[in-house]
């Protein structure tokens, strides 16, 4: 049959079944949702929150909702599809649809895995003493050894959601310990624009709004083995995984609206955060935040990698599921690459950045749109085909996708 729906029929009492289960089936939206959360994302949260208060906390409440509606569009067409997202738009847009997305993915991942691997080096070497040099080699021979656990997967899922619970912990204590104005975070809601605000508008857009990370999502969705009879708790596996990468954002960025901004300082990295909070709470609570810091970045650190090999060697016919040696050896040297940069450079090269902006402009919307393709393909996905609601979400977050790309075109181009 060319249905490409799993045969797989919703069983009589199957959901309730699930539902007893619940804490057994989250998995691939944390996944998602750490690997999105790295030291970049903290860094914006740190910078607006300490330049602009609260007053833009609303940003993230519209673009949390954005990347959950891609994320949940991917897990459907997890779910539906006998194939793998990269092997439906071969079939569909030819060869070339393949390798593009593949090796987009890849480049955009590795060229921001050196602030990864440095995020991860630095805060524990601001715990321990010890070189953060030290701490970035160590780290990545950590990761490439769990790359070669017997249950990759299984390891993978269990290592994030224990960064997301350790990211948790670490900065609501820290929120506690600031105290903020309940009133003034509830203003942040109300949208505006300060004055000079929207290149951070726009940088935290990009950063928290992963296409690339959503579209893995679908990967993580086979991975698990789920199928159409999971269908309901997956997809509240798949809004809670992502309400947490808002609110955990949304707590730095409240944080550092009531340390920083009364202080007048500006940070340039969300480690300069953590080191504001030892002359007002003690040299602990600069410790539990690196804690923070360190998951949002190892966290980041493996899965930025895994989607940069999984999807290259997905796009080149490799094969995708990650006990693949091709998936392994590609999901190697992205971690290999990002570490390299970060050592030899202290962090991505501008003109590494340049490049993957570069790059997002053709393969984010292109992505994209595949997603909200796949996901109106009757025959792919039968009753998880995309409602009216669904793909009005879908294109208004395709808008803002591509005026993300044209801002990054002006700038690259033009300025």
């Amino acid at each position: 049959m060319e249905s490409g729906i799993k045969e797989n029929p919703i069983v009589p009492g199957g959901e309730m079944k699930v539902k007893k289960n619940f804490l057994s089936y989250l998995g691939p939206a944390f996944i998602t949702s750490a690997l999105v959360l790295g030291p970049g994302s903290l860094t914006l949260s740190s910078k607006i929150g300490a330049i602009y208060g609260m007053q833009l906390i609303w940003v993230l409440v519209v673009v949390v909702f954005f990347m959950m509606m891609y994320t949940e569009m991917s897990t459907r067409i997890g779910l539906a599809s006998k194939e793998s997202f990269i092997q439906v738009m071969k079939k569909k847009w030819g060869k070339p649809a393949s390798v593009l997305i593949g090796l987009g993915a890849f480049l955009v991942t590795a060229s921001f895995q050196a602030g990864n691997a440095l995020g991860s080096g630095l805060a524990v070497s601001t715990i321990t003493g010890f070189s953060s040099t030290f701490w970035i080699i160590t780290i990545t021979l950590l990761g490439m050894a769990l790359l070669f656990a017997r249950n990759f997967y299984q390891l993978l899922e269990k290592l994030m959601l224990g960064l997301v619970l350790l990211m948790l912990f670490s900065f609501a204590i820290t929120l506690v310990l600031t105290k903020p104005s309940i009133a003034d975070i509830f203003s942040g809601f109300v949208p505006v624009i300060p004055d000079g605000s929207l290149p951070l508008i726009i940088a935290l857009t990009a950063t928290s709004f992963s296409i690339v990370g959503a579209v893995y999502q679908s990967y993580l969705v086979q991975e698990k083995g789920w199928t159409l009879q999971q269908n309901s708790t997956s997809i509240k596996e798949t809004y809670l995984g992502i309400f947490i990468l808002g609110f955990i954002s949304m707590m730095i960025m409240i944080c550092a609206a009531a340390i920083l901004k009364p202080q007048g300082i500006v940070v340039n990295s969300v480690s300069e955060m953590g080191l504001a909070l030892e002359p007002l709470y003690g040299n602990w609570a600069t410790v539990l935040f690196m804690v923070g810091l360190f998951g949002a970045s190892f966290s980041s650190q493996m899965g930025n990698a895994t989607i940069g090999g999984s999807l290259l060697a997905d796009g080149l016919g490799l094969g995708s599921k990650l006990s693949s040696k091709a998936v392994k050896s590609l999901i190697l040297l992205v971690m290999v690459f990002g570490s390299l940069i970060g050592l030899v450079f202290g962090g991505a090269p501008i003109n590494m950045i340049i490049f993957a902006q570069a790059i997002t402009i053709v393969i984010v919307p292109f992505i994209a749109i595949a997603i909200l393709v796949v996901a109106n393909d009757e025959k792919i996905m039968g009753p998880l085909k995309n409602t009216l609601w669904k793909n009005t979400a879908g294109a208004a977050g395709l808008i803002v996708l591509l005026l993300l790309a044209a801002n990054n075109i002006i700038n690259i181009f033009f300025k």
